[in-house]
């Protein structure tokens, strides 16, 4: 199963897609402008159904093959970053403050030259359902497009995501069975006293040192009362507190984030942060407000549809080339919500040799481009027909 021929010829056109839509990087739900541009490429295709709008501003473009089966579908993601750019390249972002640091632009651009192709060809069976959603980068862009009906529409019976992955070799694909990426929350917690002299701390509680030791007993969520077998983090990334050197301060909040490769896991940690700070807060007379944020959930992969997919890599680019049992990652991506609804597999893609995602030096590497759209090809004409 080589590198498709098309995939080449079409090469320059897909990577002229790519670079414009990194020129014009747009943020969460606003990509308006990227959402009229997919919309416009799949109508040029010819393909059977293009429904804009779901889940505000994503896109699905369906795409029916020339014998019966079964839907499966296909996600990219279209926002980009609140962050400058600083690669000084021809097809650098124009507007100030956004970038494409995560190769946003790259997958739908892969996703795309996959429809042109499928479209031509028809070769394949059953349907495919082709998404760009908005707002992956922290908006729960997958989570509208499934509340706005996206599975009550189309009768997708699995799900598909591939991301690039810089530091991998080029066109290298990696997975692993169950959770692939954390669950990715946030917390935000309040600890109030009355304020006082600093020169005088015996008339009133003091909110800092309380600070202090909720930092310091945090950490043991995960060191002494999680499984050591199961991943999760807890990571205090802001405390604010005082205004003076002589003022022990009313108020101090904290902030931070936890993930974790198991559902269970993940709810137990926010618990006991609740309770450990509530319960140090009690004991020095301090009040403490937690507030914890869920975001996405754990990306699972389903072992059937990460067997597939990992022949699919293997056809594609040979055994040495794949990787199906990766050390998963703590970041975290709103697929989850399809993977939560259907059997799904996400997939890793080496970029090569670049800088880190969300930095302000990255840039997708277009050699990817053919492999990638290869990839989709393939997995298509498995899946579809299994």
């Amino acid at each position: 199963m080589p590198l498709l021929n098309s995939t080449a010829a079409n090469l320059a056109e897909v990577t002229g897609w790519r670079h414009d839509f990194h020129a014009h990087p747009e943020i969460l739900y606003e990509v308006h402008r990227t959402a009229a541009r997919v919309a416009a490429l799949l109508t040029s295709f010819g393909i059977d159904e293009v429904a804009t709008g779901l889940g505000r501003t994503g896109v699905v473009g369906i795409i029916h093959g020339n014998r019966p089966g079964k839907m499966i579908a296909l996600r990219a993601e279209m926002d980009a970053l609140p962050m400058p750019e600083e690669t000084g390249l021809p097809h650098a972002s124009t507007i100030p403050g956004a970038m494409h640091a995560c190769g946003h632009d790259g997958h739908s651009a892969m996703l795309l030259g996959a429809a042109k192709h499928l479209a031509e060809t028809r070769d394949f069976a059953g349907s495919v359902a082709l998404i760009f959603q908005p707002a992956e980068e922290g908006g729960k862009g997958a989570l509208a497009m499934a509340e706005d009906g996206l599975f009550d529409r189309w009768p997708i019976s699995a799900c598909y995501a591939m991301h690039n992955m810089p530091g991998l070799p080029l066109g290298a694909f990696a997975s692993v069975a169950g959770g692939i990426m954390a669950s990715a929350d946030k917390f935000n917690m309040t600890l109030k006293a009355t304020g006082g002299h600093a020169a005088w701390p015996h008339t009133t509680p003091d909110p800092i040192v309380c600070a202090g030791q909720i930092i310091g007993a945090v950490q043991t969520i995960v060191s002494r009362e999680a499984n050591p077998l199961l991943a999760s983090v807890i990571s205090i990334t802001q405390v604010l507190g005082g205004s003076a050197h002589n003022v022990i301060p009313a108020e101090v909040t904290l902030a931070g984030t936890l993930r974790a490769l198991d559902p269970g896991l993940r709810q137990r940690n926010a618990a006991r942060l609740e309770q450990i700070a509530k319960g140090i807060a009690a004991t020095m007379g301090v009040e403490a407000q937690v507030e914890v944020q869920f975001g996405s959930g754990v990306v699972m992969n389903d072992p059937r549809e990460l067997a597939l997919c990992m022949d699919v890599a293997r056809d594609l680019m040979g055994p040495d080339m794949v990787d199906a049992h990766m050390v998963p990652l703590m970041g975290g991506d709103d697929f989850c919500y399809l993977a939560e609804r259907r059997p799904s597999c996400y997939v890793f893609v080496g970029n090569g040799e670049s800088a880190g995602l969300h930095t302000t030096k990255y840039d997708f590497n277009d050699d990817l481009i053919p492999i990638g759209i290869s990839y989709w090809i393939n997995l298509v004409q498995r899946a579809t027909a299994s």
